[in-house]
């Protein structure tokens, strides 16, 4: 399968073998600049790497003049029903724009969108929603990853017509076959990057599984460009929950990868609890970084030493490993959280 093009946002490159990008969108409403400000730096913080921003009213493209003053991360202008809205987040200077092809059908407006971020070297996702899809390409009341194809390919080839190739596309859908089968399908059309996610996934326990999924399905299969994981609640979960899914599959990995023990009748200390409390510690580590946390020699000695830091447990004590090797024996359960942060964090910061 060959690969998609590249299309730029902002100083970002989606696609043509690139790093997996990863986008969130705010939840606050974008006319609170302050607000969204501080919750892109946030999201920033946590290794989102695009945002996106809605943009429902002519007060809100206005605000993106300010909020782009204030962030260096692409924004993403997210529109739908009135073109106009475009043409004004593009003065403002969005990085990007999406368009629903489920409710802007003027071809008329879409060109002129299209000619518009062509002066300005804009990129376009076209960003096809199960929800929102054009009864045009229903079968009955059914939606179809034929169907989703179909509405995406109306609007790119109306782009194209325009003399417009800087498209990326994403079919999203709540039901995971559904988006997987659409994304298939529609590879095999064209080049284009595809943004990939599992919209209205759900709240962060159900929404990160039917994410990591519906996304881990098409990341294995060597599709995808950028990829949002959709939570309802704090976006920031949504950031964290991208960076598992590609360090899982070995796309990409930032900050600490954890190998956790299940626990069984021969753990004798709080794996659980040590681990959250370890993770809670390293946040601020963005250094790529192994972390074992074991319960019992079973598997913990063979995972101990090949992790960059671990915890071995035994009865009411933890031994502690650097790189393979016991740098601290036998340390009390009740110390092993603040030992362990804390020759992990020196040697990051220090080493």
């Amino acid at each position: 399968m060959g690969k998609s093009r590249v299309v730029r946002v902002g100083g970002v490159p989606l696609g043509g073998g690139n790093p997996v990008v990863v986008q969130s969108m705010t939840s606050t409403p974008t006319v609170e600049v302050a607000a969204t400000v501080e919750q892109i730096r946030r999201l920033q913080a946590a290794g989102c790497e695009i945002v996106r921003v809605a943009v429902p009213n002519a007060e809100s493209a206005q605000a993106l003049r300010e909020i782009k003053k204030e962030v260096s991360v692409p924004i993403v202008a997210d529109i739908h029903y009135d073109h106009r809205l475009a043409l004004a987040a593009l003065e403002a200077g969005a990085d990007k724009l999406r368009l629903n092809p489920g409710n802007l059908r003027d071809p008329d407006k879409i060109r002129a969108v299209a000619q518009a971020a062509q002066e300005r070297g804009v990129p376009i996702r076209v960003g096809v929603n199960a929800g929102s899809l054009d009864t045009r390409f229903l079968q009955g009341q059914r939606v179809t990853p034929e169907g989703m194809v179909k509405a995406a390919l109306w609007e790119i080839e109306l782009l194209e017509s325009a003399g417009f190739e800087d498209i990326v596309v994403s079919l999203k859908a709540h039901d995971v076959p559904l988006t997987v089968e659409a994304n298939r399908l529609l590879r095999r059309e064209g080049d284009w990057p595809l943004h990939l996610g599992i919209t209205e996934a759900g709240t962060a326990w159900e929404g990160a599984i039917r994410s990591a999924v519906g996304i881990g399905i098409l990341l294995a299969e060597g599709l995808g460009d950028t990829i949002r994981v959709s939570l309802a609640g704090d976006p920031v979960k949504e950031v964290e929950a991208a960076w598992e899914i590609l360090g899982s599959l070995g796309l990409r990995q930032r900050g600490p990868s954890f190998v956790v023990c299940p626990t069984c009748g021969r753990t004798g200390i709080d794996i659980a609890g040590i681990a959250q409390a370890v993770r809670e510690r390293l946040k601020p580590v963005t250094t790529p970084i192994s972390i074992a946390i074991m319960g019992c020699p079973v598997n913990g000695l063979g995972e101990a030493q090949r992790a960059d830091f671990a915890i071995l447990g035994g009865q009411k004590f933890g031994t502690i490993y650097a790189h393979g090797q016991v740098v601290r024996p036998k340390v009390p359960e009740e110390k092993l959280v603040e030992e362990f942060a804390h020759l992990v964090l020196q040697e990051v910061h220090h080493g």
